[in-house]
């Protein structure tokens, strides 16, 4: 198994990380990312991880630099936050289209303006469509699983994976988490084997031009790519169970069984939502929380089925889309609704922006005004919650 230290959560990341025995790490910091790849700089420089550590200019150039060694056939590692990951945007979808398995930590912060170092979700919301696989963390023990999961998976289907936790919330706290064993470390993902990779004896072409005659296959060739991988998600989940004992779901749920109205959300304040859930069982209310675990690829099948009979769902965003039908997160779950032939009432909240403060109060707020709904149709598709008079 491993032993149980505690650990602030940004540390244990770079520890897991360096178990997995990357090759090349690119970063630039950026608050409140840096701790992880501070520590991984150390581990390098102390001899205890045999690795190049890259210190480029930008975000933009860490990610090209992880482009380059993903492509050579190394495992490479970044870590980014807001701005961060905004400059890095380009490269994004050129890893994804060129199927390299890239793994990057993303301490999810507020974008500016104004200027907030503070966490949301509004700067992973930026690439939901860049073609990565993206992967929540709850707590330190799930942000470390989740990294020994992204390299298993990133490199059996030849695509990046991000792992995101919340800035401040998660990354720089102090929690008991459980490493795994060097050996089991070592069995769930072992060494990389590139088949197509930039070698000067076997001369190959990486990224030529797409002509219109063959774009929109490339295109559908990726996005069926994405699809396929759940089946290595869940597969490796499976095994990683297997191996520890813990268990992770697309979607997890909690006090779901009989749940009439239901909240969902994802990241660490999944764990806030859930006093609010056990308050009002106190009071009689059949209320229950899902939680996403994967965000891309979507899991529709998984979430229809999660939600069971619920008759209304209190969505809450952690990120704006502006003068839209909801945040991002209520929109993907309307159109997973569409597709099905469940209609719960959907109620879309965005809140605990730039690390606003969401209580035990607020959560239970939320659902009283989602049994609300059962009855009438809210008046608007979502609504900022929280905003001061």
């Amino acid at each position: 198994m491993g032993k149980r230290i505690a650990k602030e959560v940004s540390i244990a990341i770079a520890d897991a990380v360096a178990q997995c025995k990357v090759d090349v790490i690119a970063a630039y910091p950026i608050t409140p990312q840096t701790h992880i790849v501070e520590h991984l700089a150390e581990l390098v420089n102390n001899g205890e991880l045999d690795a190049e550590y890259i210190p480029v200019e930008s975000e933009h150039a860490a990610m090209s630099a992880c482009i380059g060694a993903s492509a050579a056939g190394a495992r490479t590692f970044t870590s980014t936050a807001a701005q961060g990951l905004l400059l890095m945007y380009e490269n994004l979808f050129i890893a994804s289209a060129l199927r390299l398995p890239i793994v990057m930590v993303i301490a999810n912060r507020a974008v500016s303006a104004p200027i907030s170092i503070w966490n949301d979700h509004s700067d992973v919301m930026s690439m939901r469509d860049a073609g990565w696989i993206h992967t929540f963390a709850e707590n330190g023990q799930e942000a470390v699983d989740l990294i020994y999961h992204a390299y298993r998976v990133a490199e059996k289907t030849l695509l990046p994976v991000a792992v995101n936790i919340d800035g401040f919330t998660l990354s720089h706290v102090v929690e008991p988490v459980e490493l795994m064993d060097q050996e089991l470390v070592d069995k769930f993902v072992p060494p990389l084997k590139m088949k197509y990779k930039l070698d000067p004896k076997k001369p190959i072409s990486i990224g030529a031009i797409g002509l219109p005659e063959i774009y929109t296959e490339a295109k559908k060739a990726q996005d069926e790519a994405l699809k396929a991988s759940y089946r290595t998600i869940m597969a490796s989940w499976r095994e990683f169970e297997k191996l520890t004992g813990r268990r992770y779901q697309p979607v997890e749920t909690y006090q779901m069984e009989d749940a009439e109205v239901a909240l969902m959300i994802m990241g660490s304040l999944a764990e806030t939502a859930m006093n609010a859930i056990n308050r009002l069982r106190k009071k009689g209310k059949k209320v229950g929380l899902l939680r996403f675990r994967l965000w891309r690829p979507f899991p529709h099948r998984d979430f229809i089925r999660a939600i069971g009979k619920v008759k209304a769902l209190a969505v809450v965003d952690r990120a704006v889309s502006h003068c839209s039908t909801g945040g991002p997160v209520g929109i993907e779950v309307r159109s997973s609704l569409y597709q099905s032939n469940k209609r719960p009432k959907v109620v879309n909240f965005i809140a605990g922006l730039s690390g606003r403060d969401v209580t035990v109060d607020d959560f239970e707020e939320m659902l009283e005004r989602t049994y609300e709904a059962i009855s009438k149709r809210p008046k608007v598709p979502y609504e900022i919650y929280g905003v001061k008079e």
